[in-house]
């Protein structure tokens, strides 16, 4: 366990802060609203550049100069940091993408209703940008300029794996001090996300050979998944779970015949990664006449409770006071791209909005929660660079 670390005053009236940024309360969620009804799903690219340009013009507002990262087959990334940048720097992470298809809003309207907003993407994660724009706001509006540089880097790819963006994430968090991971919140009562579990895709094909029938496939598939469920652990938070089963795949080039079978792995541990997969990819075919192919592996590594990301945490807390908040941990069972950055640097996650229904039809936020949470942001954005000691 790290070292208990003294507790800091922070260099702004915490009241100051949080009495701002719900002040402009009505602003916040006129800012969201406009976000939200931007519709932004990761498989339309071009629909990622409203949501950009409304951040863009919202942190050029605040002299911080902002680039956008094209991508290949993604709508790319906004990377913005303050006109004179300074060294060290802290990283604000976040996503413009959502789950959610062109025509979600006829069916789920973005409403308000006293402290509940709800509509497609407004806890995962649009609520966590316009936090960004606004506890950089209040440090403006304070005049209060944080000695460790905020960056932002907002993606348009998490849904989906993050497969463009990830390098420009680790690149960043390879020089960061620390980072801010803007995804909502667990739970109504608005744990901050302190472990990730890591998540994987193992697919595992069964081919006929020496002339096997299709039923010798079919029973090899059957098997496979009786063995899998072996690896399943859910008390040390092994998770494999087989989504899909064809026993009637085509090679394209080929056209040769096989069956295939797909497993969500997900594991709170590197070192239970490193256990579970080696042990699928070491299967061997009970059924005669098969051959068995393993493909994939982890995408994102597990988010554990280093010796930084605890440092982190316990600054968060001790922020959470000052604000009058009492805040708790908890543990993710699905990945983020904080689960790359904590690879690299001190990173803290669930940052964002408090609510719930992320990837449902009751997504909503509370409003004067997630508010708090804005502050707290502000706060730690002033804080001083973590010690070298504390990043180890």
């Amino acid at each position: 366990m790290p070292s208990a670390q003294p507790e800091l005053e922070p260099t702004v009236p915490a009241d100051a802060l949080s009495a701002w940024v719900h002040d402009h309360a009505d602003d916040y969620v006129d800012f969201l609203c406009r976000l939200a009804r931007a519709e932004s799903p990761s498989s339309d690219p071009e629909a990622q550049w409203e949501v950009q340009r409304l951040l863009a013009e919202a942190l050029t507002d605040l002299d911080i100069a902002v680039a956008r990262l094209p991508g290949d087959d993604t709508g790319g990334s906004l990377y913005a940091r303050p006109s004179n940048p300074t060294s060290p720097y802290q990283l604000l992470l976040g996503h413009s993408d959502t789950v959610w298809p062109h025509g979600t809003l006829d069916e789920m309207p973005v409403t308000r209703e006293g402290n509940r907003m709800q509509g497609p993407g407004v806890f995962d994660m649009k609520a966590g940008l316009a936090s960004i724009v606004f506890a950089l706001r209040a440090l403006d509006a304070l005049d209060r300029t944080p000695t460790v540089c905020p960056v932002v880097l907002v993606t348009s790819d998490e849904e989906i794996g993050s497969p463009e963006s990830r390098r420009h994430i680790e690149r960043l968090a390879q020089l960061a001090g620390r980072v801010y991971v803007l995804e909502p919140a667990l739970g109504l009562d608005g744990k901050i996300k302190t472990a990730r579990k890591g998540t994987g895709e193992m697919t595992i094909r069964v081919r006929p050979v020496e002339g096997a029938t299709e039923s010798s496939v079919v029973l090899e598939l059957s098997s496979l998944v009786q063995r899998l469920n072996e690896f399943h652990e859910p008390e040390r938070g092994v998770t494999i779970n087989v989504g899909t089963i064809d026993g009637q795949k085509v090679d394209e080039e080929t056209g040769a015949r096989y069956g295939q079978l797909v497993a969500d792995v997900r594991v709170p541990t590197r070192a239970a990664a490193n256990t579970v997969l080696s042990a699928i990819e070491d299967i061997e075919p009970h059924t005669p006449g098969v051959r068995v192919d393993v493909l994939g592996g982890m995408n994102r590594p597990p988010l554990e409770r280093t010796p930084g990301n605890r440092r982190l945490w316990t600054r968060a807390r001790q922020r959470g006071r000052h604000l009058r908040l009492d805040l708790e941990e908890g543990r993710a069972g699905g990945g983020s791209d904080g689960n790359f950055t904590s690879q690299h640097t001190p990173t803290l996650d669930g940052l964002g909005a408090v609510g719930d229904g992320a990837h449902a039809a009751h997504e909503h936020i509370c409003i004067e929660e997630t508010l708090d949470r804005c502050a707290l942001l502000a706060l730690l954005l002033l804080d001083p660079p973590v010690a070298e000691a504390d990043a180890s």
